[in-house]
């Protein structure tokens, strides 16, 4: 299982192109030459960065998915929208699409942040608002979420 670590403040330049920090290329360089795959986030005006493996299980789930219920075939061309096949330079730069661009709201300062198995890239005053507006409800959250389940954290 993939698993990154870490959050990453580094910038984009004219052409959208962001040089990965260093750590974070040494926890992607065994992936890299399997290629990534970017795409909106649903939730959030982020973009998230799947490495190919990762995204090649999520289609696999999503293509047992019933296109003949349009709720279905909706959801499929809402997830799919924008959705471009990625590389990560020799010197380590990601050049994030034009379009993807302009959806993220990314500027000039950029936050890369890890979420288990994908990277989510985000404008870092973006990233700043969606982290303070969670964090009088955090604890709320992590009850609901991680408590009381039955799994045992190990």
């Amino acid at each position: 299982m993939i698993g990154f670590i870490g959050t990453y403040e580094c910038k984009a330049d004219a052409k959208g192109r962001v040089m990965i920090p260093v750590t974070l290329k040494n926890q992607l360089a065994p992936l890299i030459n399997q290629g990534f795959v970017i795409k909106r986030s649903v939730f959030h005006p982020c973009l998230e960065l799947y490495p190919m493996e990762e995204w090649q299980k999520l289609m696999q789930k999503m293509n047992k998915k019933n296109r003949f219920k349009k709720k279905n075939n909706d959801f499929i061309r809402r997830f799919s929208a924008g959705v471009k096949p990625v590389e990560i330079d020799a010197t380590g730069r990601l050049l994030i699409p034009k379009n993807l661009v302009s959806i993220a709201g990314i500027e000039k300062e950029v936050v890369l942040s890890s979420a288990i198995n994908i990277i989510e890239i985000w404008d870092k005053d973006s990233y700043e608002k969606v982290i303070e507006e969670t964090a009088e409800d955090f604890a709320d959250l992590a009850e609901e979420v991680m408590g009381d389940d039955g799994d045992e954290l190990s």
